[in-house]
């Protein structure tokens, strides 16, 4: 581990768009954040597991398991359960946001979203998880 590194938040991106992925990674990092990322519903609740982040940034519409998905099986198990998500999608469901809240998604910002929002709400998302533990 590098110096410096464990003051820094560690953030899963799960999204099937390597090109969000690559912005949010970018943004991310350069505002202090380290990053992990996973392409897929199945790779994100393993990653979710083996990395322990303190934030979840989580697409609805992928394969392998959709957002949805994703969040109840991360709110199944005891080292998941707390982790905070923020849903970042395109989906056009009008119903998603509130199955995100059902879920227990602490912000629901849809695509294309305005990074200044994007950082605000996880920096309001880490804060809140900070105060819970």
């Amino acid at each position: 581990m590098r110096f410096g590194m464990a003051q820094k938040k560690k953030i899963l991106i799960v999204d099937d768009e390597r090109d969000i992925v690559k912005a949010l990674t970018l943004r991310l990092q350069a505002n202090g954040y380290h990053t992990v990322a996973a392409f897929d519903g199945v790779q994100g609740v393993f990653m979710a597991h083996k990395e322990r982040p303190q934030l979840i940034i989580l697409d609805i519409r992928m394969p392998a398991g959709d957002g949805f998905s994703v969040a109840e099986k991360l709110k199944e198990s005891k080292r998941t359960s707390r982790i905070p998500i923020l849903f970042v999608t395109g989906s056009p469901d009008r119903d998603a946001e509130e199955r995100a809240r059902a879920l227990g998604a602490r912000y629901f910002i849809k695509k294309p979203y305005d990074p200044e929002e994007l950082l605000d709400a996880i920096r309001r998302a880490l804060a809140f998880q900070s105060v819970d533990h």
